[in-house]
């Protein structure tokens, strides 16, 4: 999972490095798991825009990825290693003992031919996946369940991973990459290891292009838009903002908390916004 960097014979080569996908051992996807997918472009169920510069990009199917991991107690072989153009992790093709095919999200250190096993009477090693109750106290853990049975939420991006620090009662402690300790239910399932694929954040798209590749388009910026399209625009030449970072629709752009779970949120021991 190294990275490789190019000759710049171009300015979009200077800079740029690439996954080199030692690590995939197969470009054919396993079809039944394959779904077809429309692109939303960052709109909601009615069409309206929620979520901008998203829209573009290179056709893609979904891979049906089994985050349960529910097939409690039947051991599996790791057959393949894919790249999955839906997110930042690798996945593998797991061949069940009783025939069955799935995807699972790839940890670290798993290769072609290892056997893993999901359920609470197996063992604490990478790739399994148990209920936090039998998992022992600071192991490593990723796609971890919050409702039990609802499959993995959370610790599911490439090279991430959380700790498990203490169990109390019905609950257990669970420090998140962001820093965060949160409780979660020792009913919950999670999976050993660490994420695959460590060197995505250290990547560079090194040109626009790769960036539409993948479905992003062009931000710009506030200062250089006209007053009626951003609080920031306006004035002669290049101009200050004149007022604290502003959204375009008059929010504080820095700082400003807006989630409100009350729910999810009472389980939160330690904020990652705390020093």
């Amino acid at each position: 999972m190294a990275l490789r960097s190019y000759k710049p014979t171009s300015p979009g080569l200077r800079g740029m490095t690439r996954s080199t996908f030692e690590e995939i051992t197969t470009r054919e996807p396993h079809k039944p798991l394959l779904e077809a997918q429309t692109r939303g472009s960052g709109r909601n169920n009615v069409g309206r825009l929620t979520v901008r510069h998203r829209g573009g990009g290179e056709k893609q199917h979904y891979r049906r990825i089994d985050f349960k991991r529910d097939k409690l107690g039947v051991p599996a072989r790791l057959a393949t290693i894919e790249y999955d153009p839906n997110r930042s992790a690798r996945i593998g093709l797991l061949h069940y003992r009783d025939g069955e095919k799935r995807y699972v999200l790839l940890p670290h250190g798993l290769k072609v031919g290892d056997v893993i096993v999901s359920g609470p009477e197996a063992e604490a090693r990478v790739g399994n996946a148990l209920p936090i109750a039998n998992i022992p106290l600071g192991t490593t853990i990723h796609n971890i369940e919050l409702v039990p049975g609802k499959g993995g939420q959370i610790v599911r991006s490439a090279g991430v991973a959380a700790q498990l620090l203490a169990k109390e009662g019905d609950y257990a402690q669970v420090r998140l990459p962001s820093s965060e300790v949160r409780r979660v239910s020792i009913r919950c399932m999670a999976t050993i290891g660490q994420v695959s694929n460590l060197d995505h954040e250290n990547q560079n798209l090194g040109k626009a292009g790769r960036a539409r590749h993948l479905g992003q388009r062009p931000e710009v910026r506030g200062v250089v838009m006209n007053p009626r399209d951003h609080p920031h625009g306006g004035g002669e030449g290049k101009s200050p903002t004149g007022m604290p970072p502003k959204t375009p629709w008059g929010k504080p752009a820095m700082g400003l908390r807006t989630r409100r779970n009350k729910t999810s949120g009472r389980l939160i021991v330690r904020s990652r916004h705390r020093k």
